[in-house]
């Protein structure tokens, strides 16, 4: 499979414009039926509902905390999407796009935020990692992981994602060394929002972030992380390599955070409100729905369902995370160990105690 030398510092691989028109590139084709168009929208719509709903249940007191996706759902629903059954997805914790597109419910991704859970799902279940807070910590774990599947001669691959703020990170560093020198399957999915918190992209690299990756000995791709076609396209191509037995790829996905890092954050006070507006005009939803509409594969009633859909959905998740039941003291204790671990159990009974004293005091 061919795989481009070198992209232009100032270019990205873009398969539909802001205005919605659909243009084509030599190196990443993307031959898609209409009724894959549709679903990609629906998923966008939704992982945005998802989104909005959760922050304002933060807002309401119902969440400890939210990290927003906002304007990065093309990067996470192209890259999720391109995943097959066997490859394994590592997230950081603000993947909800590709929890949406690995099946995980985002009733278990409000109970991490709401602390009545430590993870919420199996990975093997789902080809999808619990979430890292350990900013990087995903990226050795998804090597190690693809190691493994190189060493069953499994044919799949690993998908790790992480910010430009991580890139800075040696444990990132020291993954694309490991990665490069055992040639492992694992594609490196960088979503480039251009904020690590409050610091701006220029205080995180001299060069592109994707232009790393050849210093390191494999590709680097540049895509436009507002196009979910071009995001699709990309990450399937650099997925098969992997599965393929080329090794390892980075994609940057080059997009903008609109909502702020975590609902503890205020952006306001270190990006100008200007920068935000100019990415408004890029929306990943909008230059899908243009093209939907250009192209008469959907009627209005095709998004009078959708809202409804997403309503729903909104609707499940304000009940469900209400409902949520409070985890006992001693469920932390439960699951460190697979079998039962001398330490655990007297850290276990000690804190019982603990919690106890307060209990007699209180009496």
């Amino acid at each position: 499979m061919a795989i481009p030398a070198h992209t232009p510092d100032d270019t990205f691989v873009q398969l539909l414009t802001p205005e919605g028109e659909r243009v084509e590139n030599a190196d990443f084709p993307l031959d898609i039926p209409d009724d894959e168009l549709r679903s990609l929208y629906r998923d966008l719509v939704l992982v945005r509902r998802i989104d909005a709903e959760a922050t304002a249940l933060q807002r309401q007191g119902e969440l400890g905390l939210w990290a927003q996706l906002l304007g990065q759902e093309a990067a996470q629903v192209g890259a999720g999407r391109a995943l097959i059954s066997g490859d394994m997805a590592f997230p950081t914790y603000r993947e909800h796009g590709v929890a949406w597109c690995r099946d995980v419910d985002p009733l278990r991704l409000l109970g991490l935020f709401r602390g009545t859970t430590n993870g919420g799902w199996n990975p093997a279940d789902h080809g999808f990692a619990l979430y890292a807070i350990v900013t990087g910590d995903q990226c050795p774990q998804a090597v190690g992981y693809a190691m493994g599947l190189q060493h069953d001669a499994a044919e799949n691959a690993a998908m790790v994602f992480f910010g430009d703020g991580a890139s800075s990170q040696g444990d990132v560093n020291e993954s694309f060394i490991w990665a490069s020198v055992f040639n492992a399957p694992v594609v490196f999915f960088c979503q480039n929002n251009q904020w690590a918190i409050s610091e701006p992209l220029e205080r995180q690299t001299r060069i592109p972030l994707f232009q790393r990756a050849w210093g390191f000995g494999f590709p680097g791709v540049r895509v436009d992380g507002n196009d979910v076609l071009a995001c699709l396209a990309v990450s399937r191509q650099m997925m098969q390599r992997a599965r393929d037995g080329a090794g390892p790829a980075l994609i940057e996905a080059f997009t903008y955070r609109m909502g702020a890092h975590t609902t503890s954050d205020d952006p306001t006070r270190y990006r100008l409100d200007t920068d935000v507006e100019a990415w408004r005009l890029r929306d990943p939803l909008e230059r899908v729905r243009s093209f939907l509409h250009k192209q008469q594969l959907v009627d209005d009633g095709f998004f009078a369902e959708l809202d409804n859909e997403a309503e729903l959905l909104a609707q499940r998740l304000r009940d469900g995370v209400r409902a949520l039941p409070d985890p006992s003291t001693e469920e932390m204790f439960a699951h460190a160990y697979a079998e039962p671990h001398a330490l655990v159990e007297r850290q276990r009974d000690e804190y019982a105690q603990y919690l106890a004293d307060f209990v007699a005091e209180d009496a």
